[in-house]
């Protein structure tokens, strides 16, 4: 296996991102915020956008997965081998990208994605998936590590409140490439669940990096319980 994967076998990767229009949405504090969480012990991280990737490649040492976020279509997590190739150049060492089975923008295949940015840079792939079917195309086509983060979000699998516990169950039972949980891991239970479930680690974003929502757990609990 891969010394970089091996670096995150049963550890904690926290996803460092903020929606557009956000006051957090400048890639400057994104890099702040990947060194608060590797300060708090954050074995690898997670970010999106091009000077978001080189920004925080060049001031941590954690292994860095890159995505870019691009288009209007169903497939927008790095959806062409042009954005894979950027990210690669950016300084990811793991290129996350759309795992589905759905058409790619640029027409090209999964495999064919891979094999193109393969070609290119000598990188890992992680295929964000949305079901055991994707997952299991996404290591045929020659992924590297296969993540869940696409499960309800993909129109094969209804959204679930927490983790997808029962998808996870099944690609850790089916894969043979490193499963990575992310998507609605919302306290350290959900996160240590995953991984006595067979997880090869865990992904957590809104939780830690979003302040926005967290906020809006609390302001939700705090007004529900003054309305009684």
């Amino acid at each position: 296996m891969s010394p970089i994967l091996e670096r995150l076998r049963g550890r904690l990767i926290v996803s460092c991102q903020a929606y557009p229009g956000e006051p957090l949405r400048v890639p400057e504090v994104m890099q702040r915020m990947a060194q608060a969480v590797v300060a708090g012990g954050a074995a690898g991280l997670r970010a999106q956008g091009l000077e978001d990737i080189r920004l925080i490649a060049a001031s941590t040492d954690v292994p860095l997965t890159g995505l870019w976020k691009d288009g209007e279509d169903d497939v927008f997590i790095t959806p062409t081998l042009e954005h894979a190739i950027a990210v690669a150049d950016a300084g990811a060492d793991i290129v996350a990208l759309d795992g589905t089975r759905r058409p790619r923008p640029d027409g090209r295949t999964l495999a064919e994605t891979i094999a193109g940015l393969r070609a290119h840079a000598d990188v890992l792939v992680m295929a964000d998936c949305g079901s055991l079917d994707d997952a299991l195309a996404a290591e045929d086509a020659g992924a590297d590590v296969v993540g869940t983060t696409l499960a309800g979000y993909s129109g094969e699998r209804e959204k679930t409140d927490g983790p997808d516990v029962a998808l996870i169950d099944q690609l850790v039972a089916r894969c043979r490439r490193p499963v990575v949980v992310e998507g609605r891991v919302h306290t350290p239970a959900q996160a240590a669940d995953a991984i006595d479930r067979g997880a090869f680690a865990v992904v957590v974003g809104t939780a830690i990096t979003h302040p926005t929502t967290i906020t809006s757990w609390f302001d939700a609990a705090v007004t529900g319980r003054a309305r009684r």
